[in-house]
């Protein structure tokens, strides 16, 4: 892969962010239809019964849901050949309904990491590693 699919590839990645980031459902529905492939396949545990786009786009209503002022930094992004490692810090105020647990009101700061492997511009499939565990203590649903 070139230089130059490798930064269209981190492009791609900088769009999605500052969609998220926007946290308007109509952008980011629009920019996920066009950075993800409809079928994306999902190597991440997720609680969401249907596949590809729809899945990321139910994934991030419902955070959008529990955490309104969500939002992602990027710390490290590294591009190789066809993936693109995302390792990132994501903030939040819990304000709404998470994973069956009433809105707590207290912030979160936890980590993940993304690959992302890439088709003609587009991702095609990702694996990620979130903290949920660090989320579950800081809203104190489990123990320190």
């Amino acid at each position: 892969m070139s230089t130059t699919q490798e930064a269209r590839n981190k492009a791609q990645h900088g769009r999605l962010v500052d969609a998220i980031n926007a946290r308007d459902p109509e952008v980011m529905s629009e920019v996920f239809d066009e950075i993800f492939l409809p079928d994306v396949r999902l190597d991440t545990p997720l609680p969401v019964q249907v596949p590809g786009v729809q899945a990321v786009k139910d994934v991030f209503a419902t955070l959008h849901r529990a955490y309104p002022d969500l939002h992602i930094a990027v710390d490290d992004l590294i591009a190789e050949g066809d993936k693109l490692v995302a390792r990132q810090t994501v903030t939040g105020t819990h304000r709404g309904e998470y994973m069956g647990h009433a809105p707590t009101g207290r912030s979160v700061t936890y980590k993940e990491i993304f690959v992302a492997r890439f088709e003609d511009g587009r991702i095609a499939e990702t694996w990620g590693v979130v903290d949920v565990l660090a989320q579950l203590r800081q809203l104190g649903l489990l123990p320190s």
